[in-house]
């Protein structure tokens, strides 16, 4: 397993993005600024910090209510075989909440919650970045 990212779920993304590109200085992936996600990487390491429309993480969860004020991070796990792990954790006790699904052509993800009720994504990714 690898710790793929630590997400921040924000309202105001153009804010946010603009805090984390120009105040902190760290390298934007994609430079969508407007959302609904981008990961901003540092000079050295792998993991990085994405943020992602809150709306949307709550849509995946369906738990969209009128008003979207839930969850503010979620942890990113990759992990080579989603499917082996998630029963994997079932038989241990987690209870998944989404998934294992399609999140993109790229990746399959599933969700959980902690003790807490923090977000945990597990990621399996079908195609690498080029």
């Amino acid at each position: 397993m690898e710790l793929a990212q630590v997400r921040l779920l924000v309202t105001d993304f153009a804010a946010c993005y603009r805090f984390y590109a120009e105040v902190l200085g760290l390298k934007p992936q994609s430079g969508a600024a407007e959302g609904p996600y981008e990961k901003f990487s540092p000079v050295i390491g792998s993991a990085g910090i994405a943020l992602q429309d809150r709306a949307m993480m709550a849509q995946v969860l369906g738990e969209l209510g009128e008003l979207v004020t839930g969850h503010r991070s979620l942890v990113v796990l990759r992990v080579d075989d989603l499917d082996a792990y998630c029963e994997q954790i079932a038989d241990r006790g987690a209870v998944l909440l989404h998934g294992p699904a399609p999140m993109t052509d790229r990746m399959r993800v599933a969700h959980l919650k902690d003790p807490e009720g923090n977000v945990v994504e597990l990621q399996e990714w079908l195609l690498l970045r080029g």
